[in-house]
């Protein structure tokens, strides 16, 4: 599924942007009615609700830890019972507790599979 992965491209609805691979999301974040998309260039406000990323971003690379955010299993630096860490610390995701034993087996399979 990596190389698959890899040249996975969402057109955001951004006026004036033009497509950005799913590779350089980090993560999604439900924020106050609009959602934010954090790529490794730069923050994206987005039309599209969650639920639209959620089906869009159906990849074992992705995961939804919490009803507010969707990560990239590429950029996860280390997580605990409640966070996620990305991107060397620069930024974090909640894990909800009852996704957390689902969100380390997904992750473990993740780093197997790009052994």
């Amino acid at each position: 599924f990596l190389t698959a992965y890899l040249f996975l491209y969402i057109l955001l609805p951004f006026v004036g942007m033009g497509p950005v691979s799913a590779s350089d999301i980090i993560f999604i974040e439900g924020r106050k009615r609009t959602i934010h998309v954090y790529t490794t260039h730069r923050e994206y406000i987005v039309i599209p609700k969650m639920s639209y990323w959620v089906t869009a971003l159906d990849s074992p690379c992705f995961f939804q830890s919490h009803r507010s955010f969707i990560v990239n299993m590429q950029y996860v630096t280390n997580f605990d019972h409640s966070l996620i860490h990305l991107y060397n610390d620069q930024y974090t995701a909640y894990l909800t507790r009852r996704k957390y034993s689902d969100f380390k087996e997904a992750y473990f399979l993740y780093l197997e599979s790009t052994r």
